[in-house]
C-alpha cells in the first residue's frame, strides 16, 4: 500500500489526554505522520513539556486546557483548536483512568463496593473518556463529512480483569458506545474506532506493576505468565495503529476494536 496513505499531513488532530504517557505517545505518532496536533489536559506543566517536545520534531503543536468532564471546557477547547489550527478531523479520547475505591483488595466483598466510586470510574472512562469529547468534536467532523474518532478502551472491557472491576465495565461500555457512534455517523463519513491497549506502565499504573527497583510486583508477574510475548507494552508502539485508523489507509473501518496486547487476551490455559 502507497505510503501516502498514512500521511496525516492535511489532518489537525485532538488529543484528549495528551499530557499523559500513552496520549502523549499518541500525539507524537500523530504528529509524525504530519498532523497539526491540540494536546488537550489539565496539566498545563506536562502539556507544555509535550507540546515542546513535538515542536522540536518539527510538528506545529499546540496546547489547550481542557476537562475532559466538563463540557464548557470542551467546547471552549474545540473553539480554540479551530482558531488555532483548523478544524479538527482526528480526535483520540484518551483521558481515562481507576479509583482506588472502585478496586476490590483480595478478600474484599462486591457488596461492599462504594456506589460513588463506580460513578466516578464511569464519569472518568466514559462519560469524559469517550462521551463528551465525542459530542464536543463530533459535531463539526459530521457537518463537514470527514472525520476519524478514536476511543482509547482496554482489553479490560473485553476480559474482565479481577479486582478492577469499575474500570473492566466503563471500558466495555467505551466500547459499546464506539459501535453506537459508528452506525449512527458512517453515513456523515465519521469513522469511530477504538483502540485497546493491554498492559502498558503509566503513571496510574505503574506501582502496581512494578517494583521501585524496576522488577515486577506479584501482580505484575501474573500478568507476564499470561503475556505471551513476555513483557509488557511500550507506550509508541500504540502509535502505529492510531495513524492507522486516522489514516485513508482505514478509510472502510469502523466500529472495530484494535486490540495491542502482546497477546494477553489470546491465551487461555
Amino acid at each position: 500500500m502507497p505510503n501516502h496513505m498514512f500521511d496525516l499531513s492535511d489532518r489537525v488532530a485532538v488529543v484528549i489526554g495528551g499530557t499523559g504517557v500513552l496520549g502523549g505517545a499518541l500525539a507524537e505518532a500523530l504528529g509524525a505522520a504530519g498532523a497539526k496536533v491540540a494536546v488537550c489536559g489539565r496539566n498545563a506543566e506536562r502539556g507544555a513539556a509535550r507540546v515542546a517536545a513535538l515542536s522540536q520534531a518539527g510538528v506545529e503543536a499546540l496546547f489547550v486546557a481542557a476537562d475532559a468532564s466538563n463540557p464548557q471546557s470542551l467546547a471552549a477547547a474545540a473553539a480554540t483548536v479551530t482558531a488555532e489550527l483548523g478544524a479538527a478531523n482526528i480526535l483520540v479520547s484518551a483521558a481515562g483512568g481507576n479509583h482506588p475505591a472502585a478496586t476490590l483488595a483480595p478478600g474484599a466483598d462486591f457488596c461492599d463496593l462504594p456506589t460513588e466510586a463506580w460513578r466516578d470510574v464511569f464519569d472518568l472512562n466514559l462519560v469524559g473518556g469517550a462521551l463528551l469529547p465525542a459530542q464536543a468534536f463530533g459535531r463539526a467532523m459530521r457537518d463537514s463529512g470527514a472525520g476519524s474518532i478514536i476511543n482509547i478502551a482496554s482489553m479490560a472491557g473485553m476480559i474482565p480483569l479481577s479486582r478492577v472491576v469499575a474500570y473492566s465495565a466503563a471500558k466495555a461500555a467505551v466500547l459499546n458506545l464506539t459501535q453506537f457512534l459508528a452506525r449512527e455517523w458512517a453515513e456523515a463519513g465519521v469513522r469511530v474506532n477504538a483502540l485497546s491497549p493491554g498492559f502498558f506502565p503509566a503513571d496510574q499504573n505503574r506501582r502496581l506493576l512494578m517494583n521501585e527497583d524496576g522488577g515486577y510486583t506479584e501482580r505484575g508477574q501474573q500478568i507476564i505468565g499470561h503475556t505471551p510475548m513476555r513483557r509488557f507494552g511500550r507506550a509508541e508502539e500504540l502509535g502505529g495503529a492510531v495513524v492507522w485508523l486516522a489514516s485513508d489507509a482505514a478509510s472502510f473501518v469502523t466500529g472495530q476494536n484494535i486490540v495491542v496486547d502482546g497477546g494477553f487476551s489470546a491465551t487461555t490455559i
